[in-house]
Parts: structure tokens; C-alpha cells; sequence
């Protein structure tokens, strides 16, 4: 297996190659979860996934309850099924706070503070069910809490979510909100710690593979002996091969495809194409790595073609348009440009704007 067909099958697994779902709430519970600290391209990172999708319906998926934004895994947001929160967070959150200990006697969040802060949130939204972050910071400032200062409103915020009370809410116009999360998912789907380690893998391997084990630590915040104990329980699913020593495990069910045609993609920022695993290599050249991944972590918006990230792009949206532009390691020959002119075409359809190409 080359680099090449790993990056062809994962483009297949993670539903961007091919398309077997037809709601943003499947895609996101055969993903697992979906990396999603910048709202709009986590839509979009929903969208490449369903072909003709638009950015209301994916948004509408998100106001039903259906898919959920919170913090889990790792300590940044994520997109995750209302199946799935429940025991994803039980699962994953401990390994989340110990990873936030320092910082948080820093801020001076001991538990005093942490249950004065959640007593607070939870009865402003018993009082009303959906409420923006400047709503909660103003009911914990009149409460005395310090919430400006350091993010300290944005560490608050995430241990509520940690700690099962919270989770995005309904959009109020260009706002997103938070809600009480046992409100927004009454039916609690828990497993046990073994049963869930299992399901994670499981869900990992089916959808990102071929991975490697530290590939899995990488994307679901377990250490080491919890994801090598997940992987024993589920690898009987799977087969492997290894590659410079490496075991990549993936689904038996899929073939290696032929590649016939250019295959193009504009996937959105911090997509999990990309960010899914420890070793990139394999889709992202190294002496490509800082112009799509910046020193501090910040992942572009990638021009994906043949399974091989060629350049990143921007988009700057506008009321009636959006202006699309593309700056790529390397020049394109035409009859590529092409085609990567008419992915931006298709965002734009997604948007309901019209493209302006620069």
C-alpha cells in the first residue's frame, strides 16, 4: 500500500470520495466526531460530505438537536451525534480537565468556583432555554465570577460541557448559543468504559483508516494504553499492513480504488481529512507542512487533488457573494484549474451566494 492509496481510501472512508449518507447526523456519527472550532467551515466540512447539501439545512441539523457542538476528545470543539454525546464525554472528558489542571489554578478555577459557575449557568438556562456566551458571561459577572480576564469565560464554559450540563444551543441569528443538555438530549445513550472504548475505535478505524494506533491516540485524547486496549478489542474487524514499521488498520470491506480521473476537493479548515492524524505524510508533504499548518496550530482551508493537498484557499463572504481565493505551493495546468474553479463554484451553491474567483 503507498501513500498514495492511503490517501484514496481515507478519501473514501471519510465520505468525501464517495457518498453513502443523507443527513448531517449520520456523517457525523459514522465520523465519530468532526474537529469544529470554526463554526462555518465545520458546516462545510458537513457539506463536502453531502453533495448538494446547503449551509440552512446543515444549520437546521444543528437548531434540531440532531448534531451537537461541544468540547470532547480533545480540549477543542468538536461536531458530535445527539446519539453519541452521552458516553463520548463520560469516556473522554477526565483525560480533557486532568490536561486543563494547570491552567485552571492558574485562572483560579478550584471547585468552588467550577460549581458556583455551573449552579449559575444551569438556572440562566432553566429560565430560558437558549442563551448567547455574552448572555451567560453577564449572569456569572453579576454573580461576582471574573470572566473576562485570560479566556477565563471560555474555560468556564467548556467544563460546564465537560461536566454534562451544556451543549451549543439554537442559533440566534448570526449567534451561536448554549442550552441545558439534558433539554436538548432527553434519551441518555451510556455505555460502559470497555463498551465505549471499543465503539470509539471501532468508529475511528471504520471511517479515517488506515490509521495507526498513534494515529487513534492522536485523534481521541486516550492515552496510550487505553487506545491500544480499544484497538485489541476491535481489531478482529480490521486488517493492517505495515508500512516503514508501522501497522495501518482498515476496514476488509474496502478495495483500493483505481484512479481513473482528477479527483478534486476543497475541504474547509481543521478538517479531519488533515487533522485526524499524528502522521500526515501521506496527503501533506513536510516541506509543504507550515504553509497549510501554522506554528500555532492553525489549520488552512485545503485544495485537495488526487488524495494530495496542493495549496490552501481562502474565502472572504460577503452579503450577496463570496470571494474565493486559491494560493497553491506550485502552478496548476489548466485543465486542473479547471475543475478546482468549479469546486469553489460548488461552495458557493452551498452558501447560496455566488463565487468571485481571485
Amino acid at each position: 500500500m503507498t501513500p498514495n492509496e492511503i490517501a484514496q481510501i481515507r478519501l473514501m472512508n471519510q465520505q468525501i470520495a464517495v457518498n453513502n449518507f443523507q443527513s448531517a447526523k449520520d456523517i457525523v456519527a459514522w465520523m465519530g466526531a468532526m474537529q469544529a472550532q470554526d463554526y462555518p467551515m465545520s458546516k462545510w466540512a458537513l457539506g463536502v460530505r453531502l453533495p448538494n447539501s446547503k449551509d440552512e439545512a446543515i444549520e437546521a441539523a444543528m437548531d434540531r438537536g440532531e448534531v451537537l457542538r461541544t468540547h470532547l476528545l480533545r480540549p477543542t470543539w468538536h461536531l458530535v451525534s445527539s446519539d453519541d454525546i452521552y458516553w463520548m464525554l463520560e469516556l473522554t472528558a477526565p483525560q480533557i480537565k486532568r490536561s486543563m489542571n494547570s491552567r485552571h489554578k492558574e485562572l483560579e478555577l478550584n471547585d468552588i468556583i467550577i460549581t458556583k459557575c455551573n449552579d449559575i449557568i444551569t438556572n440562566a438556562l432553566a429560565r430560558c432555554e437558549h442563551l448567547t456566551r455574552d448572555d451567560l458571561m453577564q449572569a456569572l459577572e453579576q454573580a461576582q465570577i471574573s470572566v473576562r480576564e485570560n479566556n477565563r469565560a471560555a474555560h468556564i464554559f467548556a467544563l460546564a460541557e465537560l461536566d454534562r450540563l451544556i451543549c451549543s444551543g439554537k442559533a440566534k441569528g448570526n449567534k451561536q448559543t448554549y442550552a441545558l443538555l439534558e433539554e436538548r438530549v432527553p434519551k441518555k445513550i451510556l455505555l460502559n468504559r470497555e463498551e465505549a472504548l471499543g465503539k470509539l475505535a471501532q468508529k475511528y478505524f471504520t471511517s479515517h483508516g488506515p490509521a495507526t494506533l498513534q494515529d487513534f491516540v492522536w485523534w481521541s485524547g486516550l492515552n496510550v494504553a487505553d487506545a491500544r486496549n480499544a484497538l485489541e478489542m476491535v481489531k478482529s474487524n480490521f486488517i493492517s499492513e505495515t508500512i516503514d514499521n508501522q501497522a495501518y488498520w482498515f476496514s476488509n470491506s474496502i478495495d483500493i480504488p483505481k484512479q481513473d480521473k482528477t479527483s478534486v476537493y476543497l475541504l474547509p479548515a481543521f478538517d479531519e481529512f488533515l487533522i485526524s492524524y499524528k502522521d500526515r505524510s501521506a496527503i501533506l508533504p513536510s516541506e509543504h507542512h507550515t504553509k497549510t499548518v501554522s506554528n500555532n496550530g492553525v489549520f488552512r482551508p485545503m485544495i485537495v487533488v488526487n488524495g494530495q493537498i496542493v495549496g490552501v484557499w481562502k474565502r472572504t463572504v460577503k452579503k450577496e457573494k463570496v470571494l474565493v481565493e486559491f494560493h497553491f505551493f506550485q502552478s496548476q495546468e489548466k485543465a486542473r484549474m479547471e475543475l478546482i474553479e468549479q469546486t469553489a463554484l460548488e461552495f458557493g451553491d452551498f452558501l447560496n451566494k455566488k463565487v468571485h474567483l481571485k
